[in-house]
C-alpha cells in the first residue's frame, strides 16, 4: 500500500498515454481486447462533444495509481440524470487503500456538480468476483428488471443504415 496520498484530479489530454496504459492493464486482467488508444480517447473525450470524463489519480508524476471513466446517463423512470461509469481501474500496489471508493466519489461529486447526477450505474464482468465484492460492500445492488444488451459495431452498422 502507498503511504504518499493520491491527488484525484480531471483527466488531461496530456494523461492520455497514462490513462490509456491504464485501460489497457484494467482490459488484460479482464481478458478483454484493448483495440483503443490515445488518439481515440482524445477525439471521444476531448471533441466537441465529450463521450467520456476521466479522473485520475496519482500520487507521483507520470505513474498513475488510479482511473475512472464516467458518462452521463439519464432515466426517466428514475426521474434523474445519473453516471454510468464505464471503467474504473487501481493499480494493484495500491489496491485495499480506499483508492477505489474514492475514485468513485469523484465522480459522484463531480457528476452531480456538472449534470446533476443523483446515481452511479456500472457493470460488472461475472468472473470478476473480487470487484463484484468491492461493489457490494459500497451498497451496489443488481437490478433484477434489467439485462444488459449489447449491439456490436456490425450491428450498429447495419442498423445505422435501416429508415
Amino acid at each position: 500500500m502507498l503511504s504518499t496520498p493520491q491527488t484525484i484530479r480531471l483527466a488531461e489530454k496530456s494523461d492520455l498515454p497514462l490513462l490509456n496504459a491504464a485501460l489497457a492493464a484494467l482490459s488484460a486482467e479482464l481478458d478483454d481486447p484493448h483495440p483503443a488508444t490515445p488518439e481515440f480517447l482524445e477525439q471521444a473525450g476531448f471533441g466537441p462533444l465529450p463521450a467520456f470524463y476521466a479522473l485520475i489519480a496519482q500520487s507521483r508524476p507520470d505513474v498513475l495509481d488510479g482511473a475512472i471513466m464516467f458518462s452521463p446517463v439519464t432515466s426517466t423512470s428514475m426521474a434523474s440524470t445519473g453516471s454510468f461509469v464505464s471503467d474504473l481501474w487501481v493499480a494493484e500496489s495500491t489496491r485495499g487503500s480506499g483508492l477505489g471508493r474514492r475514485l468513485l466519489a469523484a465522480a459522484a461529486d463531480w457528476s452531480a456538480a456538472k449534470w446533476g447526477a443523483g446515481y452511479i450505474k456500472l457493470a460488472v464482468y461475472d468472473q470478476s468476483v473480487k470487484s463484484r465484492q468491492f461493489y457490494d460492500r459500497l451498497g451496489f445492488v443488481p437490478k433484477d428488471s434489467e439485462t444488459t444488451m449489447f449491439l456490436d459495431k456490425s450491428g450498429f452498422e447495419t442498423l445505422k443504415g435501416c429508415k
